[in-house]
């Protein structure tokens, strides 16, 4: 797929002195806008469109932690912001799979960002299916598709591409998806600081089929948390 890793994405340090903005009549902050200057002004408005949405309907669908509700701007859209320039810096191919894509990031951020490619979101939830269903409706979103199965029921060599977010270890998502990717296919994983030790604890029998790189990392514009993309390339 000629993936390059892409050089180093951080958020700048802000300077900003103003009070923090909330959203609307909740204490959620909305502080994307003056953390990425470079984002154009419509995606920013899909952006907080779909933030709101995810605010609402957390107390219903538990779709993130409460307590990351209110910074959920900076833990789940700048993260997944950050992390969709990496994964767009190294290039991807023309259909891309959001593996348990649960509240629809990274893969609603990335469809937001890149409406030339086509994404798919795969969750087991219905509830959460519906609730990205809601947001690609509210959104119109032309390149979004959600499906409700599992990892293990997608047919067999039809994946070229997929990222996940918070879905588990490196170890077990290659060894649960392997026969759903052709040779060649890259598995994009979003990670902390600890990706070198998942790497580090894959088990010979899948570096043997899956081989490992580091694709970018980059830190969160105030927490200053470090964060990776790190790809597992199919080899045999």
């Amino acid at each position: 797929m000629g993936y390059k890793p892409p050089p180093k994405f951080q958020a700048a340090k802000s300077s900003v002195t103003e009070s923090p903005t909330p959203t609307h009549d909740n204490n959620a902050l909305w502080r994307v806008p003056k953390w990425f200057h470079d984002l154009d002004p419509m995606v920013l408005t899909l952006l907080q469109s779909y933030h709101t949405e995810l605010i609402k309907f957390n107390a219903k669908v538990n779709l993130i932690s409460r307590s990351t509700e209110r910074d959920a701007d900076e833990v789940h859209f700048a993260d997944s912001i950050l992390a969709s320039k990496v994964m767009l810096g190294a290039g991807l191919p023309r259909r891309v799979f959001d593996i348990g894509s649960g509240n629809g990031l990274p893969g609603l951020v990335l469809a937001i960002m890149d409406p030339g490619r086509s994404y798919v979101l795969v969750e087991s939830d219905v509830r959460k299916c519906e609730f990205m269903k809601h947001v690609v409706h509210v959104l119109s979103l032309s390149n979004v598709e959600v499906l409700n199965e599992r990892l293990e029921s997608l047919d067999p060599d039809s994946v070229i591409c997929a990222v996940s977010r918070g879905f588990a270890s490196i170890s077990k998502t290659v060894l649960a998806s392997t026969k759903i990717f052709v040779k060649g296919g890259v598995f994009i994983h979003l990670k902390g600081n600890s990706w070198s030790k998942e790497v580090a604890e894959i088990p010979s029998q899948l570096i043997a089929t899956w081989s490992p790189k580091l694709l970018g990392s980059y830190v969160l514009p105030v927490s200053q948390a470090q964060r990776a993309v790190v790809a597992t390339v199919k080899i045999s």
